[in-house]
């Protein structure tokens, strides 16, 4: 099922996030996000298309690095997109679109962890893991190894630490955002901004002596 046909049956559908969605000629690609939404909300799936291929990678970058479990992104992400969906009768632009999904997907990833109480991050994948074909063999285990040490970095961190960290860094959120995202107030969005960055260059400035016994 593509994805028109999946918007337009409902929820039930399961979204890519790897499809590939054209963009409609008659709109251009610098359209605000907001305006996509309230034209998707006046009943035009070709705004929808556009929303969905702005944003469903970062989103799914940010849910996988954020859950560590692949199974728990592929999850997360279709009830996030499956909200938004449902949610376009009574959409306001009141915050920026990127804003508005990132909480949706947020609060999504709470509650499936609430119901969820065994969720793992035993099955994690590197979304960025495929390596290049225009890089050399050895950029390429360059990059390998820069990954695989922020992945097992990030997986130090404290959830709400990673998860602010992930929405500065994925969804290129700001300070204020974050805040607005993750429903606390801009300090403490600050703080545990600052506090995973500082984690993160202590943990990849240490000797990578256990990643390079795996290399």
């Amino acid at each position: 099922m593509d994805l028109v046909t999946g918007v337009m049956v409902g929820s039930d559908a399961r979204l890519s996030h790897r499809g590939s969605v054209a963009y409609a000629a008659r709109m251009s690609i610098h359209t605000e996000d907001s305006a996509l939404m309230l034209r998707y909300k006046d009943g035009d799936v070709a705004a929808f298309e556009i929303l969905y291929r702005r944003h469903n990678d970062s989103l799914y970058r940010y849910l996988l690095r954020l859950s560590q479990n692949r199974d728990t992104a592929e999850d997360v992400f279709q009830e996030a997109w499956s909200k938004i969906i449902k949610s376009r009768e009574n959409y306001r632009p009141t915050a920026r679109f990127s804003t508005f999904l990132f909480r949706v997907a947020h609060n999504c990833f709470i509650d499936h962890i609430r119901r969820n109480k065994r969720h793992s991050h035993s099955t994690a994948i590197d979304p960025d893991s495929r390596p290049n074909p225009g890089d050399d063999p050895e950029l390429a285990t360059e990059k390998d190894f820069a990954r695989r040490r922020m992945t097992t970095a990030l997986r130090t961190l404290p959830e709400k630490q990673r998860d602010v960290f992930l929405l500065y860094e994925e969804a290129g959120l700001s300070i204020d955002d974050i805040a607005t995202a993750t429903g606390v107030n801009r300090e403490t969005a600050k703080s545990r901004l600052r506090y995973a960055v500082n984690k993160l260059k202590a943990a990849l400035a240490e000797p990578a002596n256990s990643d390079e016994g795996n290399a």
